[in-house]
């Protein structure tokens, strides 16, 4: 038998303890990738611009603090082209290719619905930060943007106390969220004692307003309402509604801030319901208004509706991570219903059936695209959104 060699056997030790904490380290020092698939082409790609920035922003103040349990965030950018066929292949790519930890997502409803099979094969948290007609639920999503519960009812019951509307026409793209948000619009109307004398709607990809302009010109009501997928559908009806000459109250339920400024005057007297406008006068807004000029320059996005939540739900996924000592999906999924984030908005958690609270202003778009804020309404309940999600 050969000599036991002591130190042989600690040079040994020694070594396999060394590579054994290098893994260790290197592990550590992987960086968590978060997804974020949205429309850099089609309907959306005139907002996408904005919710990319401040996905960027958000990122690099995270990494700038020391990142997440002490790893930095990557992000890995998808374009869904704004439908459900390009948000299927973008959620392979985050998913099964990339491998993301987790998605943050500011998309339609149809990319949205065609991602959340995937979303659930992967078993991914996906935070979805876009306004939508509610009632889309997922055990791995989260919303922080608002539901009809929340936007609806500051419009409609202006139009009724202020300017004595008690008839009215909604038009919208026929897809889940015209569809649904009229839906809840229309019932809202009926149950508050109105009625609502016309509702029409256009292909997701139409652009042509003009034979549903000409029925609201011939129905005479005493206000308007509309639902589109925002950005595109948005700046052409709001440009032909202003051209055809029809004067009469108008509220906006997916217009955003930045898009109306992109507009200049086209916009000028649109009502809107918003949970976040660039005139929130908070120490945490001015920072990341400042921030964003700083970061960006003269390339800078005004942020806005569709931004905002998309820069804040970094930070609450940030607090589950932490929260959860692990970005393990599932212990993150139960931790995002038990954090929240102090923000541009205000406070934000996604604790009623996985959708937030919010505080709502109703607005009027001015010449410059500013809004003027004429209400607000605090800690607006999205009501009981996903019942059955444990």
């Amino acid at each position: 038998m050969r000599p036991f060699n002591k130190t042989i056997a600690a040079v040994t030790v020694a070594a396999a303890a060394a590579s054994f904490g290098a893994c260790m380290t290197a592990s550590a020092a992987e960086p968590i990738r978060i997804g974020v698939a949205v429309g850099l082409s089609g309907a959306n790609s005139v907002v996408a611009p904005a919710v990319v920035q401040s996905s960027q922003l958000a990122v690099a103040e995270i990494n700038a603090a020391g990142g997440i349990l002490g790893r930095q965030v990557e992000l890995e950018i998808a374009d869904d082209a704004s439908g459900a066929v390009g948000a299927q292949k973008a959620y392979d790519t985050l998913v099964f290719q990339k491998n993301v930890d987790a998605i943050i997502s500011m998309e339609t409803s149809a990319a949205r619905n065609a991602a959340l099979p995937i979303i659930a094969r992967g078993k991914k948290p996906f935070i979805y930060t876009s306004f939508y007609e509610g009632r889309s639920c997922s055990p791995w999503m989260h919303v922080n943007g608002w539901v009809p519960e929340q936007v609806v009812a500051p419009i409609v019951d202006y139009f009724d106390k202020s300017k004595g509307a008690k008839t009215f026409y909604l038009v919208g793209n026929d897809y889940a969220f015209g569809r649904g948000m009229l839906d809840f619009t229309k019932k809202y109307i009926e149950q508050h004692g109105g009625k609502v004398i016309g509702e029409e709607y256009l292909p997701i990809d139409g652009s042509d307003w003009t034979p549903i302009l000409s029925k609201i010109r011939s129905a005479r009501p005493d206000a308007l309402i509309s639902a589109t997928a925002g950005g595109a559908p948005n700046v052409a009806l709001v440009k032909q509604l202003k051209s055809s000459g029809l004067t009469l109250p108008y509220g906006n339920l997916a217009i955003d801030e930045g898009t109306a400024k992109g507009m200049g005057d086209v916009a000028t007297g649109v009502y809107m319901t918003a949970s976040y406008l660039t005139s929130i006068d908070s120490p945490e807004n001015k920072k990341f208004i400042a921030s964003l000029d700083r970061k960006f320059g003269k390339d800078v996005k005004t942020p806005n509706e569709l931004s905002e939540p998309q820069y804040e739900a970094f930070f609450l996924y940030k607090a589950a991570v932490e929260k959860a000592g692990s970005t393990d999906s599932a212990k993150v999924v139960k931790a995002l219903d038990e954090v929240s984030f102090d923000g541009p908005r205000g406070p934000v958690s996604m604790n009623k059936s996985r959708h937030a609270p919010l505080a709502m202003r109703l607005g009027q778009i001015q010449k410059d695209g500013s809004v003027k804020v004429l209400q607000t309404f605090p800690d607006v309940d999205p009501g009981m959104q996903c019942p059955n999600i444990k």
